[in-house]
């Protein structure tokens, strides 16, 4: 796999940690134009670059967050495509939140499973609703929940 430039990778994390500063303070929209400033940085196709799945998580985050359902949907849809999207816990468990928000209960049930295989009980801590829906989708594991 072809690696970033120091430059470009080291500009890249600079925007994305100023974007999740403002995150934190709830400024998403501000947060927003740090990410897709730093995916802009990613050469073409984006995509194939591994900073595209974290970039494209803290936009999808961002997008939940702020309740941009939508948004958060289609941008952590498209983080799927990146490298080592698929079975990344915390994807699927935004990518679900996302569906489940937008009434799109069977693809949130299938992204929430994932995020339980991956990251078991403990990934959905703080996000109650969504891991009580899924116990309704599922059978219990050998052991409980």
């Amino acid at each position: 796999m072809a690696q970033l430039s120091d430059e470009a990778h080291n500009r890249i994390q600079i925007l994305c940690k100023m974007g999740d500063s403002l995150a934190k303070q709830g400024q998403y929209p501000a947060a927003l134009q740090q990410y897709w400033a730093a995916w802009d940085l990613l050469p073409e196709p984006q995509t194939d670059w591994e900073a595209a799945t974290w970039v494209l998580a803290a936009i999808g985050d961002a997008n939940f967050l702020g309740g941009d359902y939508v948004a958060g949907r289609d941008n952590l849809s498209m983080a799927m495509h990146c490298p080592n999207a698929i079975g990344n816990p915390f994807l699927h468990l935004r990518l679900g939140q996302c569906q489940f928000e937008l009434g799109n209960l069977e693809r949130a049930a299938d992204e929430l499973a994932r995020a339980y295989m991956g990251g078991r009980s403990d990934i959905f801590e703080g996000a109650d609703k969504y891991f009580a829906f899924l116990k309704t989708r599922l059978q219990p594991p050998p052991g409980g929940w």
